[in-house]
């Protein structure tokens, strides 16, 4: 058995998150005409408003895990794609800024000073908190797509099979579609 890797959970969430954004992101790409920006019922009115708030959230966190000071400007247009294809893009490619991130994360960093840039004040957070927060806040708006979808003419699709190894037979797709590599995966979270 190696030697523990504290980083270890952060890169498989992080491939978590470009998996589960990337086959929820399919799903929407399969509605009807008017379905993706339909009223719905949940936090954010539609599912359009709700994959919007993921990525402008994710690019103001991820901004600050980089060191950057984007701050407020990140929501300054809360839905900047009206169109499932250009935010699937703007998605992905964040998705992958995350996956490098954590990828090339050394464990002391972890507990390094994250400056967040907020309105009238510069918040302080370790960088690991940040990094679950991001990961916390991803699955609970993806949930909030996944059951509005329900009220769709598209399935939900199943969200939960990108951490353990015996579940690579149902990624394989999304894993080859996104040129990631299931044993790239299973490195990043392999205990053997």
């Amino acid at each position: 058995m190696s030697i523990y890797d504290p980083v270890r959970g952060f890169r498989k969430l992080a491939f978590n998150n470009a998996l589960a954004n990337y086959r929820l992101h399919q799903a929407c790409r399969q509605l009807q005409p008017g379905e993706f920006e339909a009223p719905r019922v949940s936090f954010f009115p539609s599912i359009r408003s709700t994959l919007n708030h993921i990525l402008v959230v994710d690019r103001f966190y991820i901004d600050a895990l980089q060191g950057g000071s984007l701050g407020p400007a990140a929501w300054a247009d809360p839905e900047p794609y009206k169109n499932i294809d250009d935010l699937t893009i703007e998605q992905g490619a964040l998705d992958k800024v995350l996956i490098t991130l954590t990828d090339d994360l050394a464990a002391e960093e972890l507990s390094s000073e994250v400056l967040i840039h907020r309105q009238q004040r510069i918040q302080r957070e370790r960088f690991d908190d940040v990094l679950q927060h991001v990961f916390q806040h991803q699955t609970h708006h993806r949930g909030q797509v996944h059951a509005m979808l329900a009220g769709t003419s598209v399935k939900p699709p199943q969200l939960d099979e990108f951490i353990v190894a015996d579940d690579a037979k149902f990624r394989q797709d999304e894993v080859a579609a996104l040129g990631l590599d299931e044993k790239r995966l299973m490195q990043a979270g392999s205990f053997l």
